[in-house]
């Protein structure tokens, strides 16, 4: 709702010239953060928004601009999000959207916007370097609820900022805010009653008992109705903040068949379920628990599997140079492959795993991307009549990546291949998109990579995926089709180095006319605010360890007109005469 307010009559908050009484937001990682924890140098500046307020987005532009041109005066820049019904994925998009660069926090119990007085969107707060609040109120006159002024008049904030900086009283402390009224709380879920037996169980065995199951990759089990119930406050939160089910797409993400995130109507059951104290219901009524039979491998039953020569033993502490590894296995002939699973003994120390084809006597080559294992990744398994060639005359290689866990292991990796049972009619291709040149200045917010990638031929996408290390921010795909059309393919505002997941298009894959461009944005946070960077104080280039930075947009394919129609012997993978 859009309205006019005075400060007059708006819940006041602290008083100007006093700190707020203590907070946390939610980073773009849903880790809690606190004002101490910007180490602000001279001034800290509080942008809180909604996504959907349209003078928000009429004020982005003027928040960019303002942000560059003190950042390098010690002043601070970030965006809070304070809707209760968006997240921190939503604002962190909205803010890419409009090129404004900061850190995004979350405000989920809207306690800053209280402790602050802040009652609209868009209103800032200006904090100095002691976190006492100097000035609370408009950008500047320019954007209006009726329009867009001719004059702006006063610049507020500008006027705000450069009295902190000169160490005076701000000339005028708080001014009248328009936008769009905030929702200060949450209202309770409905009370119409909610069960397990009716309502929750369906959800919790269609998104979340796949993982979450006894002998599956989730910490604890969401199948039984005792599984739920005593977790129904925490599952209720991760759910409301979209942390789980783990999706960190968001534009493009309805494109995708293996997308997870759950509806807005299903996230109201699983907090009304919690709120209500978790009735069970009827449980003879309620659906069957799924079962899962236990199996070594995700792929099913694998035709052909191949172990590293030898166990890699790890020291207890320190960085473990990446570990480099044949297969011992020789493809005599072209062999066609469906699925492919990487898979280590010791799961403690293996952090990720690349695979690729290479001659015997040839180094490692990204450019034989086959697939590769990273935290939350799944199994190559593709669609019948699509498969991966790996050449006559090849072996399979890896690039393990190890870390320490505090005393010595050891590790044995293995690859398990299933060959098509159908006939191969594409062959499976893959873009790497990446840049390898790139130096991130030490301290940057939101450090830009670009690469790009041209298709010759007409191609469907089977899908995408994003890699980055520990500065990872976020990451975007967009395709420029010869015709002059941009599309954004994906958004992933919130990349997670420890859950790294596929974004897969349905059978049918999606359509790029030969010529298409496919461009690929990536940030990466170099500043001491990301608690995950090893140090703020570096210039990071590309690398193979952690500790180094890697941008990476694979981008996997089929040709539109290539019909291989090969007729594959099932058990070896080889074309049958």
């Amino acid at each position: 709702m859009l309205a006019s307010a005075s400060v007059v009559d708006a819940p006041r908050g602290c008083e100007v010239g006093a700190k707020p009484a203590p907070f946390a937001l939610l980073d773009q990682r849903s880790l809690p953060r606190t004002l101490d924890e910007f180490a602000v140098d001279r001034a800290l500046v509080l942008v809180f928004t909604t996504c959907e307020c349209p003078l928000a987005g009429k004020t982005m532009p003027r928040i960019g601009e303002l942000a560059t041109t003190y950042r390098d005066r010690g002043v601070r820049f970030a965006l809070v999000n304070a809707d209760p019904y968006e997240t921190v994925a939503d604002a962190a998009t909205f803010a890419l959207a409009h090129g404004v660069l900061v850190p995004v926090l979350d405000d989920p119990k809207m306690a800053a916007a209280r402790a602050l007085g802040v009652t609209h969107s868009p209103q800032v707060v200006v904090l100095d370097g002691s976190l006492a609040l100097r000035y609370r109120g408009r950008v500047d006159a320019s954007t209006r609820v009726t329009g867009t002024a001719a004059r702006a008049g006063r610049e507020d904030l500008r006027e705000a900022i450069d009295d902190v900086l000169a160490n005076r009283t701000v000339r005028v402390a708080e001014t009248p805010v328009e936008g769009c009224v905030l929702t200060l709380e949450r209202p309770a879920p409905p009370a119409t009653p909610v069960t397990w037996a009716q309502d929750v169980a369906p959800l919790m065995h269609r998104h979340c008992a796949e993982c979450h199951h006894d002998g599956g990759q989730g910490p604890f089990a969401l199948v039984a109705y005792e599984d739920v119930a005593k977790r129904a406050a925490m599952i209720a939160e991760v759910v409301r903040q979209k942390r789980m089910p783990p999706w960190f797409g968001t534009v493009g993400s309805e494109d995708f068949s293996n997308h997870r995130a759950l509806e807005d109507r299903e996230i109201r059951t699983l907090e009304a379920f919690a709120a209500q104290g978790a009735p069970a219901g009827d449980l003879e009524c309620a659906p069957p628990e799924p079962t899962f039979a236990p199996r070594e491998w995700r792929i099913g039953e694998p035709d052909l599997v191949l172990t590293q020569l030898g166990r890699a033993e790890l020291p207890a502490t320190g960085i473990v140079p990446y570990h480099y590894t044949v297969f011992p296995h020789l493809f005599t002939e072209d062999t066609w492959v469906e699925a492919v699973e990487i898979k280590g003994e010791n799961s403690r120390v293996l952090h990720h795993c690349n695979l690729a084809f290479y001659e015997l006597g040839q180094k490692f080559k990204m450019e034989n991307f086959i697939t590769g294992l990273v935290p939350g990744g799944d199994p190559m398994d593709l669609d019948p009549g699509t498969a991966v060639l790996i050449p006559a005359g090849s072996v399979l290689g890896a690039e393990i990546h190890y870390v320490t866990s505090g005393k010595p292991e050891v590790d044995e990796v293995s690859v398990a291949l299933r060959f098509p049972k159908t006939v191969v009619r594409k062959r499976l291709h893959c873009h790497q998109i990446a840049d390898f040149r790139f130096a991130i200045p030490p301290g940057a917010e939101a450090h830009a990579v670009n690469a790009s990638r041209t298709l010759k031929a007409d191609s469907r996408a089977v899908g995408v995926f994003v890699h980055m290390h520990l500065r990872g921010r976020d990451m975007t795909f967009v395709a420029n089709t010869p015709d002059g059309e941009r599309e954004t393919l994906l958004v992933v505002p919130n990349y997670d180095f420890e859950w790294q997941q596929s974004y897969r298009y349905p059978r049918e894959g999606k359509f790029f006319p030969a010529g298409t461009r496919v461009d690929v944005t990536a940030h990466f946070d170099n500043s001491a605010f990301n608690v995950f960077n090893p140090d703020p104080t570096a210039t990071v280039k590309f690398g193979r360890q952690t500790t180094d930075e890697m941008m990476y947009g694979f981008f996997f394919y089929v040709e539109e007109a290539e019909d291989l129609g090969l007729a594959i012997d099932p058990k070896n993978g080889t074309q049958l005469d």
